[in-house]
């Protein structure tokens, strides 16, 4: 069965600084949404892809396809989980309920075709579905009032979200449907799947898998990105 991806790429990406969108900064010739497209749209397993834009986003490059393979535009809302209902809502009519979708970050662009298809056999094989993950591996500290150290937090069973989060496509419509009437703003689908009481299974990824966030992420991405296959 073909699974789709589903891309929120509305928005404006305030916490990078600058006039251009993150997704649309370039590294290793071009923009970070076509590197994160490409990956996805380049496996065997994936149907397609449905991006959520901006209104009158001028920076979309108008791609219909991609390794001929359609890619759909809509538009997205404010919040991350607006603009995944929104793509949600455009599939292709022949799209069931049953589907599995992809969900992933347009400015994490350095995904590998491996953890694409351990990630979808996963979720094929679990009716709650799955992400990708990185167990935490660094020591936490948890800060009082003042900045300081209150106390160290264990780290065992403490995982890293990343994405793509993978879900059936009746399932993440229910979650994320369910996540807004309670007026809950969830930061990622797994969290609105989980508000159901259910239990997505963790895929360990690679953790060179990075969403750019700060400047200093786009320079390792390049650096990255640049020595890929």
């Amino acid at each position: 069965m073909s699974a789709w991806v589903l891309m929120p790429a509305a928005g404006s990406g305030r916490r990078f600084g600058g006039e251009l969108p993150k997704q649309y900064l370039c590294a290793a010739g071009k923009p970070l949404i076509a590197h994160a497209l490409d990956a996805l749209l380049a496996h065997p397993g994936i149907a397609g892809a449905v991006v959520a834009l901006a209104q009158d986003d001028p920076h979309w490059p108008r791609w219909t396809s991609l390794h001929g393979k359609p890619v759909i535009t809509c538009v997205g809302g404010l919040e991350r989980a607006d603009s995944v209902l929104a793509a949600l809502r455009a599939l292709p009519a022949g799209v069931a309920d049953d589907a599995l979708l992809l969900v992933h970050d347009a400015a994490r662009p350095h995904l590998r075709e491996g953890d694409i298809g351990k990630l979808v056999d996963a979720a094929t094989a679990c009716a709650d579905g799955a992400i990708l993950a990185a167990p935490v591996r660094d020591t936490l500290k948890r800060a009082d009032a003042d900045g300081c150290i209150a106390t160290t937090e264990p780290r065992e069973r403490l995982w890293r979200a990343l994405t793509p989060q993978a879900f059936r496509r009746d399932l993440l419509r229910r979650a994320l449907e369910a996540a807004r009437a309670a007026g809950v703003a969830v930061t990622d689908e797994a969290m609105a799947v989980e508000r159901l009481g259910l239990h997505p299974r963790l895929v360990e990824g690679r953790e060179d898998n990075i969403k750019v966030t700060t400047p200093a992420d786009l320079a390792l991405v390049e650096f990255l990105l640049a020595r890929k296959p």
